[in-house]
């Protein structure tokens, strides 16, 4: 087809057989050589998706419409048919499910548990009631952040942790490492890394979603707690009442056998509508929760990033975490630089844009920022220097090197609805 077409060309220009061979050959070949050159990248583009790690949702997502892109190492869906904006605001008003399964689970068994997971994060996990959880942090001994992660002690003598994709393979590496040293010193402590799949359901119908599938009463199920239950009868689900939507919800640890069904069930309800990694962005971006590798890392510590509230109150007087004898006495002087909210209007503020003081100084930079699907204005968090931190406080952001005016803002930007009970 290439040469037919080659030659209709040719002689439709009137040169006929002037037309030499060789010049017909080049053509040819740089056809073929573009040809090579696609097939090449499409190669590749295959290679790197096969290398990606895949969820047992993978094949689901496809069949939803969903487009998949590489993030942490996996290929996940950013959004499906519905637009991003659609699909956030659904979330909002109605519910959704998010696929978390590149998520690390971890189990914690033994009965130097507690002590074991207080060695290594800034919480304290001894005040945990039974089937309570909590945001905690891993800490380097900088006082930086490794990871930020809840853990839950429940009623079945164990712990049961959930941190990052992106720090799975650290944050596996330094637990083990721990546990070496533990067992060592001849305390009685085991991990084991899970394979369940994990989905969350979040919006304000995700409870009158979740309940027709559930003997339990979901009204006794608060935020941070959860629990064991059979869910749409499938045994052996870990219900937990949080999320990453600021919105009430839950995430569910669910066998990998049985994700897609579960998924399916969930989705028989027109309150249920897939959502994807766009949505998962401005939405908690909306309830000011900080995306590791963008606003927190281990350049950040817990005072900079205004996450004093997850360390707990004992572990400070104590200062037996790692870290602990820079973060501690942050706590009650000023820190150089601090996170904060940012408003603005006209062009959106994204990641790495400067922001500046009123007279132009650059006095921070953007850590995450998008346009907000239900303030209609672009929000933002980011660290400043600590005398331009206060709410209110007029500011700039140089935005295609034009500086846009913009306020130091309160977070979340978008009341959140945590379910307390």
């Amino acid at each position: 087809m290439m040469w037919a077409r080659l030659m209709v060309g040719v002689g439709g220009s009137g040169l006929g057989l002037r037309a030499s061979r060789d010049g017909l050959l080049r053509v040819a070949a740089a056809g073929c050589a573009g040809q090579q050159q696609q097939q090449l990248q499409q190669r590749q583009a295959s290679s790197a998706e096969a290398a990606m790690k895949k969820t047992r949702l993978f094949d689901f997502h496809r069949e939803q419409g969903g487009k998949m892109v590489e993030f942490a190492g996996w290929s996940m869906p950013v959004q499906y048919k519905d637009s991003h904006i659609a699909s956030h605001m659904h979330t909002r008003e109605h519910c959704s499910i998010f696929d978390v399964s590149h998520m690390l689970q971890t189990k914690v068994h033994g009965k130097d548990r507690v002590k074991f997971m207080e060695s290594l994060v800034v919480a304290d996990i001894a005040e945990l009631q039974d089937n309570q959880g909590t945001l905690t942090l891993f800490t380097n001994d900088k006082g930086g952040i490794i990871d930020d992660l809840i853990v839950t002690r429940t009623d079945q003598s164990y712990l049961y942790v959930v941190s990052n994709a992106g720090c799975s393979d650290k944050d596996s590496a330094r637990m083990k490492a721990r546990l070496a040293e533990f067992k060592a010193a001849g305390f009685d402590v085991d991990l084991e890394f899970l394979d369940e799949a994990l989905i969350a359901l979040q919006g304000p119908s995700m409870s009158q979603v979740l309940q027709q599938g559930l003997k339990e009463d979901l009204s006794k199920l608060t935020f941070m707690t959860s629990t064991l239950a059979t869910v749409f009868g499938i045994p052996g689900c870990r219900v937990t009442r949080c999320g990453y939507t600021g919105e009430d919800g839950v995430e569910i640890s669910v066998p990998q056998s049985r994700v897609v069904e579960l998924t399916e069930k969930l989705l028989a309800n027109s309150e249920v509508k897939m959502a994807g990694l766009g949505a998962r962005d401005s939405l908690r971006l909306e309830a000011g929760l900080c995306l590791y590798g963008n606003d927190i890392d281990e350049t950040t510590t817990p005072v900079e990033a205004t996450l004093v509230w997850t360390i707990g109150k004992r572990r400070r007087k104590d200062k037996d975490f790692p870290g602990a004898d820079i973060i501690v006495p942050q706590i009650k002087a000023k820190t150089a630089r601090k996170r904060v909210g940012l408003v603005s209007t006209g062009p959106p503020v994204r990641q790495h844009t400067p922001i500046l003081s009123p007279d132009g100084k650059v006095i921070g930079e953007v850590t995450s920022g998008c346009p907000s699907p239900c303030l209609k204005k672009n929000v933002a968090m980011g660290y400043v220097d600590a005398a331009f931190a206060k709410n209110g406080t007029a500011i700039q952001v140089e935005v295609r090197k034009k500086a846009v005016p913009a306020t130091v803002s309160k977070m979340p930007f978008v009341p959140t609805n945590y379910y307390t009970g």
